[in-house]
Parts: C-alpha cells; sequence; structure tokens
C-alpha cells in the first residue's frame, strides 16, 4: 500500500490517468492526495473532481480555484475570462460535486506519515496545532451558512497578516489567502500576494514562505502546490512542492509519500 500526493490538477484529466497508470495506482490498496486547484484552465474540470469524488481512498485539500468555483456556484462571483466550468457548471451532477467540494479540507495531516498538506503552504508565525485549528474553524464555516457570506467577501490582499484578535470575514479571508495564495511574506507575517515570480526573486522585504525558519514546524515535511515557477524545486528538505505546471504544457508529478520518490509524467491535456 503506498500514499501518492499529486500537485496542481487544474481539470487536466487526461494527464492524471496517465500519472495514475505510471504509479501502476491499485485503488484497492493505494491513497491519493490532492494538494488543491483540483479545476480550472484546464479542459476537463467536470472530469477530475467526478473522479476523486467517486474514490474511497482520496484526500484533497481545496485551492484558490477551488475556493472560486465555490463562490460561482453560491452566486457571490462573476466568471473570469479564463475559467473553465461550463461544462462542470451544465453537468446534472454538477451540485453533487459541489457538496462533496465544499466537504473538503484546507489542511490534510498524517502522524504516522509525518506529513502535512495545503494548498499554499503554511506560514511561519504559526505552530502545526495552530494551523490545524484555523484550516478547521475555516471548513466547518464553509459547509454552513456562513458560506454564502464568506463567498461574497472573500477576494481581497487584506488583512495582509494574521492577528489572534481578526473576526469575521477580515479572519477568515486571510486564513484564506495563508493557506491557498500564500508565496511570498515577511518576518512578522505580512503577506505580498502580487509577486509570481520564482522564490529567487522575492519583493523587497519578504521571502518565499518556506525560507522562513518555523522551529515548531521542523519535525513535520509539508507539501504544497500553487507554486507553478518553482518547477519544483525548494531546496528545503522538508518542504515539496508539488506544482509542476501541468495545466501550462509541464508535468505532473506526484510523490510516494513512504520512500518520497518523485514520479511525473508530461502534460498531455
Amino acid at each position: 500500500m503506498s500514499t501518492y500526493a499529486i500537485g496542481d490538477v487544474q481539470g487536466c484529466y487526461d494527464s492524471l490517468m496517465a500519472l495514475l497508470d505510471e504509479i501502476s495506482y491499485d485503488p484497492q490498496h493505494d491513497s491519493l492526495w490532492f494538494a488543491g486547484d483540483l479545476v480550472n484552465r484546464g479542459p476537463k474540470s467536470l472530469e477530475c473532481p467526478r473522479f476523486m469524488k467517486q474514490q474511497s481512498n482520496v484526500k484533497t485539500v481545496l485551492g484558490n480555484h477551488d475556493l472560486h468555483l465555490i463562490a460561482l456556484y453560491l452566486g457571490q462571483a462573476a466568471p473570469k475570462r479564463k475559467d473553465t466550468f461550463e461544462k462542470l457548471m451544465a453537468a446534472p451532477d454538477y451540485v453533487d460535486l459541489m457538496v462533496w467540494l465544499r466537504q473538503q479540507k484546507l489542511l490534510v495531516y498524517d502522524k504516522n506519515l509525518n506529513f502535512c498538506m495545503t494548498h499554499a503552504g503554511i506560514p511561519h508565525i504559526w505552530t502545526l496545532k495552530q494551523a490545524r485549528q484555523y484550516a478547521k474553524e475555516f471548513e466547518t464555516m464553509l459547509r454552513g451558512d456562513g458560506a454564502v457570506d464568506f463567498a461574497l467577501n472573500m477576494y481581497g490582499n487584506k488583512p495582509t497578516a494574521w492577528r489572534n484578535d481578526l473576526e469575521g470575514m477580515d479572519r477568515y479571508r486571510v486564513i484564506t489567502n495563508y493557506f491557498t495564495r500564500m508565496r511570498f511574506i515577511d518576518m512578522e507575517g505580512n503577506l505580498e500576494l502580487k509577486t509570481k515570480t520564482r522564490a529567487t526573486r522575492p519583493p523587497p522585504g519578504h521571502k518565499a514562505w518556506f525560507k522562513f525558519n518555523n522551529p515548531e514546524m521542523k519535525k513535520t515535511k509539508l507539501l504544497f502546490g500553487h507554486w507553478a515557477s518553482l518547477e519544483g524545486v525548494t531546496n528545503n528538505s522538508r518542504a515539496f512542492a508539488l506544482d509542476t505546471a501541468c495545466v501550462w504544457g509541464g508535468h505532473l508529478t506526484a510523490l510516494r509519500l513512504e520512500d518520497e520518490t518523485l514520479f511525473s509524467v508530461e502534460a498531455t491535456d
């Protein structure tokens, strides 16, 4: 039995099937973890969540594209020019898929495997215990009546940093931005959300989030997607970047957690 963590699929269903062939995926014995951004930009945003929903051995975290789809479903956002949701939103099982998507997590953690996965990362100002607590807080809100209000107020770059006294939509927005949009951050935890370059070209006063020392997290290995321009490279033995730009014509990547073996296929969509 093996556990495979897979980077941002983004509707690239054919590439996903090719990757599962590459790893000889056995649904009776193997488990799959998906690092978020299951949908959008790729051509098969319907087939990807439909496949994942049908599996009994899948864990996934929500990415920014997944949350955008939820906001559209709840009627609190407008479609963007590059969205590829038409087939999904017209499907007979659209509502069932959205109910399933709203049940997914911001953070997945396995103590035995010693891996924690979020879409964008975990800021150095949080312990693992805090990250799990804030993720759970958000997940509870997203599954309830508060999701409509959140979807209306989700978009935005402020507050730029966490404060314990944050409440309401400001609190949920900064939790969302850390878990699903973060790339560069400063020592105090302020996010810089405009820059999307490689980690070697940070904006002034900021660094890639995984370059900050977090003593509370030194025993836990982190999995994340979101940052395609890293090309899978962090130069950090405890942080694994899984988004290798499949939707942009790159590769789709899986990491076998038991022995940290990487598998990759060229984009086929």
